[in-house]
């Protein structure tokens, strides 16, 4: 056997020549040396920080998960709807008002402001469009009646304090006047004009009778205006009845009843939208104090005109209507300006800050027409009456006299 001997590679030396050599720079990360943080600061700051997060979890926390998380996503009530009214709660087999979270009011912002209808309490921004072949029809205006409007500007300079809307329209000639009459007002107790107007509507469709009856229970009983409060709970009352009360007391349970028998507030704003009235629409069950309902002075005229219409109204519901609103018990406001002998069938409104009244005057020599007078004041300032009244006068002795 040979012997196998690896041979190791021959190592050879490459000349390299003599050249100078390229310096490279090499980039290398600067560490910088922390700095000695102070114990006292960072303490502080800790202080701070803990400070913040308590305050969070104490004051904003309960709070979102109450309004927010709580009854979106750990619902513990029960929701009901009793006669269309507002949602309840049942808590200890006593009945209350339920919190609610109205996400879609979190979305649309605007609707808050600029409203014109409402579907299930809640606020929506629709197109007012009158119907080509709708029911109701408008004023024919010819003349403004200028000299009276002088006056009635000259008058609210007297009271600088009082914001008024007008509206005053003749039926022999079509005359008017207007001065703010498209401003949106809180309409108070006027509201119930359209109320009943809507009601008859809903008896003409035969969707109720006139003589169906509603029990008074503590749930409908509202404070402000009219005696039903104070009734005893249990008590049937008529549509009749209840419709009289709500118009000659200007009761706001009765008010409430009726809307709840109708559908609720959806049910009366769905009806004025129909109408062509556009700037009028019922958000809160009354009393409304904080005058959330709204109108406008021409709004309410238009509901006037159309009681005499045979195309909007049956003659039965327009008598019914008349006599409810020739009723009225309070005749110290347009009622007062009026000369002798002269008929008045209205509607008046009172929430402190706004004072108004809306109706058909028929005078003695056979003159009639609407007017609607709407008045922004501090609250039950007696200036407010006053200026109605003088302006009041002031209109019955330009047409009528």
């Amino acid at each position: 056997m040979y012997a196998y001997q690896q041979q190791k590679p021959e190592r050879r030396l490459h000349v390299v020549p003599d050249r100078k050599r390229s310096s490279i720079v090499i980039n290398r990360p600067v560490i910088k040396k922390k700095k000695k943080t102070n114990p006292i600061v960072e303490f502080f700051r800790l202080i701070v920080v803990l400070s913040f997060l308590g305050a969070f979890i104490y004051y904003v926390f309960p709070t979102s998960f109450n309004r927010l998380i709580e009854n979106v996503f750990f619902p513990k009530r029960i929701n009901m709807n009793i006669g269309a009214m507002p949602n309840l709660e049942i808590k200890d087999n006593k009945i209350s008002k339920m919190r609610t979270v109205d996400l879609y009011s979190i979305a649309n912002p605007v609707t808050n402001y600029i409203s014109n209808d409402m579907f299930l309490n809640r606020l929506l921004l629709t197109p007012t469009i009158q119907k080509i072949h709708s029911e109701v029809t408008t004023m024919y205006h010819t003349n403004e009646m200028t000299g009276l409007k002088k006056q009635l500007l000259a008058l609210a300079a007297q009271y600088p304090m009082i914001k008024p809307a007008i509206y005053v329209w003749e039926y022999e000639n079509g005359k008017y006047l207007e001065i703010n009459a498209d401003k949106i007002y809180p309409a108070a107790s006027i509201i119930k004009l359209p109320v009943l107007v809507r009601m008859f509507k809903s008896i003409e469709a035969k969707q109720m009778t006139i003589y169906d009856e509603m029990t008074l229970t503590d749930y409908y009983k509202s404070s402000g205006s009219g005696n039903l409060q104070y009734a005893m709970s249990g008590r049937k009352y008529s549509l009749d009845s209840l419709a009289k009360t709500m118009i000659q007391d200007s009761d706001n349970t009765a008010t409430n009843m009726i809307m709840s028998k109708l559908g609720g507030m959806d049910d009366v704003n769905i009806g004025l939208r129909d109408w062509g009235i556009s700037k009028t629409y019922v958000r809160t069950w009354l009393p409304d104090l904080a005058g959330t309902n709204k109108t406008t002075a021409r709004d309410m005229a238009k509901i006037l005109y159309n009681l005499d219409n045979p195309g909007f109204l049956n003659i039965n519901s327009r008598e019914y209507i008349i006599d409810y609103l020739s009723h009225v018990k309070n005749n110290r406001l347009i009622e007062a300006g009026l000369g002798e002998g002269a008929m008045f069938v209205h509607k008046t409104g009172d929430i402190g800050t706004m004072l108004g009244d809306a109706g058909i005057v028929y005078s003695q020599n056979g003159k009639k027409y609407i007017v609607v007078i709407l008045a922004n004041r501090p609250h039950n300032a007696p200036q407010g009456k006053e200026f109605i009244v003088k302006a009041s006068s002031l209109i019955y002795k330009s047409v009528v006299e």
